[in-house]
């Protein structure tokens, strides 16, 4: 297994991202610094390294994104190290289209369990690939925030842009 990962500059802040043979690995949210994210992407901080080949296209569309675009993530991911629940919730929540949301009990129903709404919480809360798995789009029954691991104020930030580049995409 080669892990490849690469570490660059947003408007929001520092983000990276990092995947394998079989696909996308890990994304970690907008840090105030690159060294941040090298610590948790658990790599050494190599300034002006060149994008891997592997991740270029994903870099580039996660850039777009967080420009305000309206942007797709068909990526292969690497999910090997999750459960077979999570990966279905995983997979659920992926579904999730650009500028639309959905409730945790939702998504509950969609893994055959209507009682599992706090377990699909706890695996959004492991998600590794937040943004590639959308997991900011699902909100809690009543439309409140819910948690997310790059705070309340980004899950609403997130939401706000994808709303606005929505309606952009629908009056244009």
């Amino acid at each position: 297994m080669v892990l490849e990962a690469y570490v660059f500059q947003t408007d929001l802040g520092w983000l990276g991202v990092s995947g394998t043979e079989q696909g996308l690995r890990q994304l970690v949210l907008p840090q105030s610094s690159a060294v941040e994210v090298s610590r948790l992407l658990n790599i050494e901080f190599k300034p002006d390294t060149m994008i891997p080949t592997s991740l270029n296209d994903t870099v580039n569309r996660l850039k777009l994104y967080f420009n305000g675009y309206k942007t797709e993530f068909p990526d292969k991911l690497d999910l090997s190290e999750a459960t077979v629940f999570q990966c279905r919730v995983w997979e659920i929540t992926r579904r999730i289209s650009y500028g639309e949301t959905r409730s945790y009990s939702w998504v509950a129903e969609r893994v055959d369990n209507r009682n599992a709404v706090r377990a699909v919480g706890q695996a959004l809360g492991a998600n590794p690939l937040p943004i590639i798995i959308p997991c900011h789009r699902v909100l809690s029954k009543g439309g409140g925030i819910g948690g997310y691991r790059g705070g309340v104020e980004l899950k609403r930030y997130l939401l706000w842009r994808e709303a606005s580049a929505f309606m952009r995409d629908r009056t244009s």
